[in-house]
């Protein structure tokens, strides 16, 4: 059932980005012919805005492009990936002669070769020059294509970071060579690869021995997912294929969920804002756009911070909640609580009647935080001595 109704949300998806695809002709000339573009960029898309977006290279854009198209506007509509510019190559006919390969090591070769100088010498450049694209490509491919898209690995620095390799059919020495490739990266690439029990017996007998090739590399820099879909055929597999190959290249940038809290943010070991800041560099320096740290996601931090008796963090996320957004009571109201739960009393009547003159939070209002001064109000003022440190904001 919820495969059912993810295939009809995406469907529903496409139907409406569909009329907001345009084509363009490319005169290419490695290939000395044109060659005819699907491009989708994103919604309420700024040419002017410093917004930088991904880019999604879809190969046999002609049945490809679509739900590559529709999984990307569900994703980004519940902001569980970024705005993407998705870039289909309609290929038809030619898709024989763009896929030729080596027959011993599986690589372009002769007019395979052309459409490869194509991709990387002439279509990326241009949509690099044209549009507002990060450093973040992602390569999509099924069959011959899913085939293709490795050879672009062996390059000293890939300008795909990221794989999508839908049954792809190896061929030659290929996949052998894409596992010592993926063994010896020295620059982050996630590779996807995905079969389905029903798949092309030949096709799936060779992507099942490639998996267990590459699931036992040791490498930081590589990111391998595999799926084998239940009930899929070769090309049934598409959808489902792309929908979690998708949410788990894009997994780092989707906001904190109840699993990430538990294991790796509860055990991290110092402070919390510590972990926030560095989990947002890693999605600035990975998928080259800039995502702000939301006020929901503090919160849930310093739920996490109460678990953890980390009295330490709670100031520090307040710190940085006041930088991050200076006109909500967020982290004023926290720094307030900090102070409070050290006994330092003058302190924190002072954070807190400096949280009443700022916004309200979504889950405490002003209310909520007179109720604070007016039972500290009754403490008995202490002797405290505050420091510099203590008295920022």
């Amino acid at each position: 059932m919820k495969k059912t109704l993810l295939f009809i949300f995406s469907m529903m998806f496409c139907a409406q980005t569909y009329a907001q695809v345009t084509f363009e002709k490319f005169e290419s000339r490695k290939l000395n012919s044109t060659r005819e573009l699907k491009i989708k960029l994103p919604d309420n898309y700024d040419p002017d805005s410093d917004l930088k977006h991904p880019v999604i290279i879809v190969f046999d854009a002609e049945y490809l492009f679509e739900p590559v198209s529709g999984q990307v506007s569900y994703q980004t509509y519940f902001d569980e990936m970024p705005k993407s510019i998705i870039v289909g190559v309609v290929q038809g006919k030619e898709r024989f002669y763009d896929s030729y390969f080596d027959e011993v090591s599986g690589l372009p070769f002769e007019s395979g070769d052309r459409f490869y100088k194509f991709i990387d010498q002439e279509l990326i450049p241009y949509i690099d020059s044209k549009y507002n694209t990060s450093k973040f490509k992602v390569a999509v491919g099924h069959d011959l294509m899913g085939n293709f898209i490795n050879s672009f690995l062996f390059q000293d620095t890939p300008i795909f970071q990221a794989y999508i390799n839908l049954s792809p059919d190896f061929k030659g020495t290929m996949s052998q060579n894409v596992a010592t490739r993926l063994e010896w990266l020295e620059n982050d690439v996630f590779y996807y690869m995905a079969t389905a029990n029903g798949d092309i017996k030949p096709i799936r007998d060779r992507i099942r021995q490639t998996n267990e090739d590459l699931k036992v590399l040791d490498n930081q820099n590589l990111t391998y997912y595999f799926d084998e879909l239940v009930g899929d055929s070769h090309y049934t597999l598409v959808t489902g294929a792309l929908s979690k190959a998708l949410d788990r290249i894009f997994e780092l940038y989707k906001p904190l969920d109840e699993k990430e809290l538990k294991e790796k943010a509860f055990p991290y070991e110092g402070t919390l804002d510590d972990y926030i800041v560095d989990r947002y560099e890693r999605i600035d320096d990975l998928f080259g756009i800039f995502k702000p740290i939301s006020e929901e996601e503090l919160k849930d931090l310093i739920a996490i911070a109460d678990q953890r008796e980390d009295i330490e963090s709670v100031y520090r996320i307040g710190k940085l909640a006041n930088k991050l957004n200076p006109s909500s009571s967020f982290g004023t109201y926290h720094m307030a609580l900090h102070a409070e739960k050290l006994g330092k009393t003058k302190k924190a009547l002072k954070l807190y009647e400096s949280a009443l003159t700022l916004d309200d939070m979504a889950h405490i209002n002003k209310e909520f935080i007179m109720a604070h001064v007016e039972d500290l109000k009754f403490v008995e003022d202490d002797t405290e001595t505050e420091d510099e440190d203590d008295e920022e904001n």
